[in-house]
């Protein structure tokens, strides 16, 4: 069994809690964090990227394919992490610090042609 850990990102502070440590559910509950709205509660996903990094939610990952991708829980599972074993992941920083590597990779992934869908554009290209 996997232990449970959290981060939690200050929107006012633009900071993580108590960085370095790890926090426990119990702790987050009793500080009233989870109802909190300048708040946001990340969860650990219990995998490691090919450095040795923890993964949470909401970390900017990248492929061997230098694909980019968020961290999100969706559907029971961490998508895109779960779906392949964690060294081939690597976290190059997260939503909140770092917001500015999407950026970059979204207008990469935009399709110069209208005739595209999005969808074949990210898996291949044109028709």
């Amino acid at each position: 069994m996997r232990e449970i850990k959290f981060r939690v990102w200050d929107n006012e502070e633009n900071n993580f809690w108590g960085e370095g440590r790890n926090l426990s559910l119990v702790s987050l509950v009793s500080d009233s964090v989870v109802n909190d709205d300048s708040t946001v509660l990340e969860q650990n996903t219990g995998l490691k990227d090919k450095n040795g990094v923890e993964i949470y939610e909401n970390d900017i990952v990248k492929t061997f394919g230098a694909n980019i991708y968020v961290v999100e829980f969706f559907d029971g599972k961490f998508n895109p992490v779960s779906d392949l074993e964690g060294s081939n992941w690597e976290v190059i920083g997260n939503i909140h610090q770092n917001s500015d590597l999407l950026v970059d990779d979204i207008e990469r992934m935009i399709p110069d042609d209208i005739g595209n869908d999005i969808h074949e554009f990210l898996h291949g290209g044109d028709k």
